[in-house]
């Protein structure tokens, strides 16, 4: 991942979950690599911020559908 990309990455929301897994992983390899500007640097901190929310996000929401599901077959199990 470069620094001077931004322009043409897909918006955070719009990303699936391995999406946005695999480009945080980028992320957090190439600030670990380091020789980033400071804007640069904090614009890519902000970028996995954003990232690392809509992973949980997605993860939420299939745990909300896993209880769903759980909780329905509960209800058939007992009517």
């Amino acid at each position: 991942m470069k620094a001077d990309d931004s322009d043409d990455r897909i918006p955070v929301a719009d990303l699936g979950y391995e999406q946005a897994r695999d480009e945080l992983v980028e992320v957090v390899e190439t600030l670990e690599h380091g020789g980033l500007d400071l804007d640069a640097s904090l614009a890519l901190w902000e970028r996995g911020e954003a990232l690392a929310k809509r992973c949980e996000e997605h993860l939420a929401g299939a745990r909300d559908r896993i209880e769903t599901a759980l909780a329905a077959d509960d209800e058939d199990a007992e009517g």
